[in-house]
């Protein structure tokens, strides 16, 4: 596996950008017209990250893995860019994700995990997704892990006229879902 931030560019480029004025440089991977608007299915050129915080379970015998609250994450940032900064890695507040620069080693069992997201499927499944640890911290006693994806992080933007981009926000994105998808796989074919 490439790590995004060693990504050879081999495409035009677009910045997305977040409400707050964070910019994200994402390759432009495919396009396409739904409805009369252009789409676009991106790939951020860093290497997207998240933090997650370790949490005990009512009985303190077993650890989860839960979400950060977008809102906690300012507080977290300075010492998760000192531990990464260890690993000659710069943690950056992206528009969408945050994100890193720098070297990802290739992902080996010890630092991988799988997490169960979403909701169950109607085969009683929960949808999972793997990520790579790149760093862990304590703040305020608790414990958290900084990982990345192991697998690439796509985003689909509207296109404007103007040629900026915007993420499509998740109500729209569900009702053009089978739209988007089957224009994606038509042109894999």
């Amino acid at each position: 596996m490439t790590a995004d931030s060693d990504y050879v560019q081999e495409g035009p480029t677009i910045a997305v950008k977040d409400d707050s004025g964070r910019t994200l440089i994402c390759q432009i991977e495919q396009t396409f017209e739904i409805e009369d608007r252009q789409y676009a299915l991106l790939l951020p050129l860093d290497t997207p990250v998240e933090i997650f915080a370790w949490e005990e379970d009512d009985s303190g015998e077993t650890d989860s893995l839960i979400d950060v609250e977008d809102k906690d994450i300012d507080e977290l940032l300075p010492t998760a860019r000192a531990v990464l900064a260890e690993h000659d890695l710069s943690l950056k507040r992206s528009a969408v994700t945050l994100s890193v620069v720098g070297h990802i080693p290739e992902p080996n069992d010890e630092d991988c995990f799988t997490l169960e997201v979403g909701e169950l499927n109607t085969d009683g499944d929960a949808e999972t997704e793997d990520f790579q640890t790149l760093a862990t911290f304590f703040h305020n006693e608790l414990e958290y892990t900084v990982c990345t994806p192991v697998d690439p992080l796509l985003l689909f933007a509207e296109v404007t006229g103007q040629g900026e981009a915007h993420m499509i926000p998740p109500e729209e994105f569900e009702r053009l879902r089978p739209e988007i998808e089957s224009t994606i796989f038509d042109v894999l074919e």
